[in-house]
């Protein structure tokens, strides 16, 4: 069975071998539903007042687990079956008060979503509000009543992308589904499966690269800070961090405290530095953003490299992740997980260098915790495997059928069109 990772031996929750000239034909997914038993949402969410685009921006049916995420350019895309008789949509943000529309049961295209930022301070925080450490040891004790106490199988929409500079190399794209054992113990039991998934990959050998960062489609086990505790929360890793009270804000109408922490020692290895927001009436996480410390570059790339070929001098940049949770029927899921790694790559004797960024994200669309099954071990994703190498390819134009998915920015549609291109 595969450990999980430990602050000793940091890893980045991401799996990618880019080689160029490699056969993976591919078509891009479509928004096309292949029945009549479901119907579409799309559109745009903006800041009300300033009208620009909102990213992140959580999309659900109430009460369901039926979800996605707006893209970086603020659309969306949402199918919904009409077995569930769904009365409204909500959109959700950290720091922006909900919005609500309601539905027709019939397709709805270019929904104009105005979201306004919430001003509202918290009140007086009564036990030990001199001690944010307190609240962060509050919350992992109540982990295993706030969360959901059974095993479930989420399903969830998983993209990663790899750019050369401005351009894309690599796209690749899959529905998975994620066993979850009940919260409250460890992560090692939980597993990752690809159930359908495509990739591109660059022709130009000019855009070969081999480099191997360990992860892929499992960031959805190792990322989940409440569940996998020796990321962040375990007793250990606490004693490590120095913890600050931040301004309060609001997610989904309910106010949250917001912890900053950083690093309060030097260990032989990396850690992280960031922020946890944790629900004021529950205690429990609904958000986690965090970066790897880069103040150390040789430890921050012994964190992140497992490959790469001799005489590559390799400098990380940047390592950033995300991580969201949703409320539903008084238990917290989880949500939203994104992660993303930035570095430069250079050949001795040669002059100049190239950055790189990868960017893998995964939102669960759908779950449920009766008659689950455990992935068997032969059927999950391993550490080891690369997610281009394990999807296959179709030319259905409906894909994705009846599958929620992230919708792809308008850059994204535009490179996918380019090494398109490149295979003719």
């Amino acid at each position: 069975m595969e450990t999980l990772c430990r602050p000793k031996n940091l890893c980045l929750l991401l799996l990618v071998l880019l080689t160029a000239g490699l056969p993976l034909p591919g078509l891009w997914a479509q928004d096309n539903d292949a029945t009549g038993d479901f119907f579409t949402l799309s559109g745009l969410v903006k800041d009300a007042k300033s009208k620009h685009a909102l990213e992140y921006v959580n999309v659900s049916v109430p009460g369901t687990p039926i979800g996605t995420v707006t893209n970086e350019d603020g659309t969306f895309t949402l199918k919904v079956s009409r077995s569930l008789n769904a009365r409204a949509v909500d959109f959700t943000r950290v720091g922006y008060l909900s919005e609500t529309i309601r539905l027709n049961g019939t397709d709805q295209a270019g929904l104009k979503i105005l979201m306004t930022r919430a001003i509202n301070q918290l009140g007086e925080v009564i036990v030990r509000p001199n001690d944010p450490r307190y609240l962060v040891e509050a919350a992992v004790s109540r982990i295993g009543r706030n969360y959901s106490r059974k095993s479930s199988l989420l399903t969830g929409f998983y993209r990663e992308t790899a750019q050369k500079g401005r351009h894309y190399i690599n796209i690749s794209e899959a529905v998975i589904h994620i066993y979850k054992t009940a919260y409250g113990g460890n992560a090692s039991g939980d597993r990752v499966q690809v159930f359908k998934g495509r990739s591109l990959l660059s022709q130009k050998r000019s855009d070969t690269l081999i480099v191997k960062l360990l992860g892929g489609p499992n960031l959805s086990v190792y990322l989940d800070v409440a569940k996998n505790l020796d990321l962040l929360l375990s007793p250990e890793n606490q004693s490590y961090y120095a913890y600050r009270m931040e301004d309060p804000t609001m997610i989904n109408k309910r106010p949250q405290y917001v912890i900053s922490f950083q690093p309060q020692m030097l260990l032989p290895y990396a850690l992280y530095e960031g922020k946890l927001y944790i629900d004021k009436e529950r205690l429990s996480f609904t958000r986690a953003e965090f970066q790897l410390d880069m103040d150390d570059r040789e430890k921050a790339t012994q964190a992140i490299l497992r490959k790469k070929p001799a005489g590559l001098r390799f400098r990380p940049l940047g390592v950033s992740f995300l991580v969201t949770y949703t409320e539903r029927g008084g238990q917290t899921y989880l949500s939203y997980i994104r992660n993303q790694v930035r570095f430069r790559c250079d050949w001795k004797r040669r002059l100049f260098g190239t950055n790189y960024t990868i960017t893998s994200e995964m939102v669960v669309t759908d779950s449920r915790d009766e008659g689950v099954d455990r992935i068997p071990y032969r059927e999950a994703f391993k550490a080891s495997q690369s997610l281009s190498d394990r999807v296959n390819d179709f030319t259905d134009p409906n894909f994705w059928g009846a599958y929620n998915i992230i919708r792809p920015t308008e850059s994204l549609e535009s490179a996918v069109n380019k090494l398109k291109k490149q295979r003719r």
